[in-house]
């Protein structure tokens, strides 16, 4: 890995001035373009174990496991698409999401069939929010909202906690069912299964909202993700709100006026409950029990990017960087005590694109570009130096190393991620184009 390739770079990066992309970026950005296609999979008709989907759809590895659809990926992969130009696979994924949406009336983890038990992290609007700023096709977008509105429906019924901010869930299972996912994911942590049925069934459903998050498993929810208001989720409502009244008033239809006022009183519910006074810091809000998270996580970094806090919050967060960043970027959760049960990959050391693009973002929509542009940086990096060393992208990668030795409970898939090629495109257009 060229390293001192970057530093001339990123002074001028930094200094908010175009540079020219290195060589080993460049090839990386053209093996991506190469590879992006054959993650390309079509199956419209349903069979027994994948959901039949209209359009050609993105897959997150080129061989192996994950060839199916998985929601929350799709969005970070389209941003990959849109950056090469492929503005035609970018709208058969949203095709394909919006589909499903209007068939089980929510976005499921994915199109195979094991995964209908939950959704994801809802990114349906972000992404058609994307491809209508990229093609202005106010007549696709406008076929577009009546599933948006379904799927946001959707959260605000069946994922709604008593103080009026959002939570994950499941679908309705029998006990078996959730005592069959119990046992698979303490198989997987290394957990004690000989515990009451009782207890099983209750530590099962708070799993099966933790696979909802996307962000499974990780130390923020204490193993309870039922009784969490999580940062991401919410922001990313928040931006679902402000989108959709930008939206009708771009169609000229009615209803602009009460999405800002969801979104108001949503940007409320946040400040209220997930600020914590004595840092100024957000955390993920304990609805049940009345308190913080312990955890800061880089689901702050969500909330920056929708908007959602003042310029004073915005600077406490910069502020806290060290807390979260590291030589090869932005970890999942800050650095915990030996009292964490469980290896958890979505923690300390871990740096995953989702978080990483999310920090960027962020960090520039409040001015902080020199930060922003270091980040994207590091993420670039790591990932020019694992693909020359290995030839692949991987799902996720150990940020004090830059390399794929993370912590996680079942190894770290690779050959091709689309949501680390899309993220990476991100970060390389962010400081090069």
């Amino acid at each position: 890995m060229k390293r001192l390739l970057f530093l001339p770079l990123l002074l001028l990066a930094g200094a908010g001035l175009s540079a020219q992309e290195p060589a080993d970026v460049a090839a990386l950005r053209a093996h991506i373009g190469h590879v992006m296609p054959q993650s390309v999979r079509v199956h419209p008709e349903e069979d027994d174990t994948l959901i039949g989907l209209p359009y050609p759809y993105s897959v997150p590895a080129i061989r192996g496991a994950m060839q199916e659809m998985y929601y929350w990926d799709t969005y970070y992969t389209n941003l990959g698409l849109l950056s090469l130009g492929d503005v035609e696979q970018a709208k058969n994924n949203a095709a394909d999401i919006l589909y499903l949406i209007e068939k089980m009336g929510y976005m499921p983890n994915g199109s195979h069939k094991s995964l209908l038990s939950r959704s994801q992290p809802p990114y349906a609007c972000l992404i058609v929010r994307d491809i209508y700023e990229k093609t202005g096709d106010k007549e696709w977008l406008a076929a577009c909202l009546p599933a948006l509105e379904k799927e946001y429906g959707f959260w605000m019924t069946e994922r709604i906690a008593p103080n009026g901010l959002n939570r994950y869930g499941h679908q309705p299972l029998t006990n078996e069912e959730i005592d069959g996912f119990f046992q698979a994911i303490a198989s997987r942590l290394g957990a004690d299964t000989a515990i009451p049925a009782d207890a099983r069934i209750a530590q099962g459903r708070h799993w099966l909202a933790e696979a909802e998050s996307g962000w499974d498993f990780n130390p923020r929810f204490d193993r309870r993700c039922l009784d969490f208001n999580p940062l991401d989720l919410n922001a990313n409502l928040y931006i679902y709100e402000t989108s959709m009244a930008r939206f009708c008033k771009e169609l000229g239809r009615d209803g602009a006026r009460q999405w800002k006022q969801r979104a108001r009183t949503r940007r409320h519910l946040i400040r209220k409950y997930c600020r914590n006074r004595a840092d100024g810091l957000f955390y993920d809000y304990d609805y049940v029990n009345g308190r913080h998270s312990e955890v800061l996580c880089g689901a702050v970094f969500n909330l920056m990017n929708a908007g959602l806090l003042t310029r004073c919050q915005a600077r406490k967060v910069r502020k806290a960087l060290p807390r979260l960043e590291r030589e090869f970027g932005i970890v999942a959760c800050e650095k915990g005590g030996p009292e964490r049960p469980f290896t958890y990959q979505w923690d300390y050391p871990n740096a995953w694109g989702a978080i990483n693009c999310m920090a960027v973002k962020g960090l520039d929509r409040y001015g902080f570009r020199e930060d922003a542009r270091r980040i994207a940086r590091k993420y670039v990096e790591s990932n020019v130096k694992q693909f020359e060393g290995t030839g692949m992208l991987f799902e996720k990668y150990n940020a004090l190393t830059g390399w794929q030795d993370a912590a996680s409970e079942y190894g770290t898939p690779g050959d091709f991620m689309g949501w680390t090629a899309g993220t990476f495109l991100f970060c390389a257009d962010y400081l090069y184009r």
